[in-house]
């Protein structure tokens, strides 16, 4: 359980922040109504459309995502209460005047709350400024911290270099939200390197999840855990453009990517073989097929019962299976680094000058 500044407790949830995609809206459609229960999405809108508004009806009873439109121009189409199915605002603290009015009239007909969005590279203006940011959130939107979940989001940690700066600011960011009571604290990051171009074909390369091993720093902090789902935080190539069937498997603490390149014979043999080593591997749950939508779609083309699918399948089946697997192992015991101490006083206060 995490336990929520005010002292309350809130519900153990991952959340992801995911692209409105296909392959992304496809996987959630898939997850049952337990893994629902636990699990609070953030979708990035890039583009509004039918098919977007479809996929959203599409997702499961109890499965009610937020929704970042930061990347639209604030005009009608924008306006979360407009689209019809139920949605959970989240808001940058940059949104303007007339969006956090729109943000706040969606918050009211549907959850009666909303995701804060701090994020770690681009709010750079330090405590006071983050407050004043938030208390004009909470005044425009009609809204008070404890219909909040801050979401502080670390950007791209994809190195160790990465992780090293990320670690300290990202307490800072924490430490200043316990000035405020919020409904829940999240971290998140992306892990996922910006590009897969350059790594080997025809094998399983292991990558660490540099985005975990973060949370896990932070584990004394009792904050939630949230990342950038199977692809970068930094949009761009995610490893499909060279449309190479390409699967993203997470496991303990690392993930396993397949780029099958192999000549000779059609797609659909190229991605079965793909498939036929991903089920032989060690890293395949014991639960085989049922341990989620994903895994039951990659076995049933490793056996060749179906086609290879498209990029967005591949991007479906991962995503699917990263969801399944990051749940699990937010309900059992947090594996691997000891929990790191609180920075000494000496550091806090260089911390708590004009920025963070």
């Amino acid at each position: 359980m995490v336990p929520a500044h005010g002292g309350r407790v809130a519900e153990p949830v991952y959340r992801p922040l995911l692209a409105s995609r296909r392959g992304e809206l496809e996987a959630l459609a898939h997850v049952d109504s337990a893994a629902a229960a636990r699990l609070a999405p953030v979708l990035i809108v890039s583009t509004v459309d039918g098919s977007l508004l479809d996929l959203l009806g599409r997702l499961p009873a109890g499965l009610v995502p937020a929704v970042d439109v930061s990347a639209l121009p604030d005009v009608a189409e924008a306006e979360l209460v407009r689209w019809g199915v139920p949605v959970v605002p989240a808001i940058g603290l940059a949104d303007s005047d007339r969006r956090l009015v729109a943000h706040g009239v969606a918050a009211q007909a549907y959850a009666r709350r909303a995701v804060i969005r701090l994020r770690a590279g681009h709010d750079r203006s330090g405590p006071d400024a983050a407050t004043a940011a938030a208390e004009r959130i909470w005044r425009l939107a009609r809204l008070v911290p404890e219909q909040c979940d801050l979401l502080v989001d670390a950007g791209d940690v994809c190195c160790p270099a990465e992780l090293r700066a990320a670690e300290p600011r990202i307490r800072r960011l924490v430490q200043w939200s316990r000035r405020h009571a919020w409904r829940t604290v999240t971290v998140a990051a992306g892990g996922m390197p910006p590009t897969l171009h350059r790594l080997p074909t025809d094998e399983p390369v292991r990558l660490d999840r540099w985005d975990w091993q973060l949370w896990q720093r932070l584990a004394d902090l009792g904050v939630g855990y949230g990342d950038y789902g199977v692809t970068p935080a930094t949009p761009g190539d995610d490893g499909a453009a060279d449309r190479l069937p390409t699967v993203r498997y997470t496991a303990d603490g690392v993930w396993w990517v397949y780029r099958w390149s192999r000549r000779g014979g059609r797609g659909d043999e190229r991605f079965a073989d793909l498939c036929r080593t991903l089920v032989s591997a060690p890293h395949w749950p014991a639960a085989g097929a049922g341990f989620s939508w994903g895994d039951h779609e990659l076995l049933r083309r490793a056996r060749r019962v179906a086609g290879a699918g498209s990029p967005a399948n591949w991007t479906a089946w991962s995503t699917s299976h990263h969801v399944a697997y990051v749940l699990a192992a937010l309900a059992g015991p947090v594996s691997g680094r000891r929990p790191r101490r609180w920075p000494a006083a000496e550091e806090r206060g260089r911390a708590t000058g004009p920025g963070w």
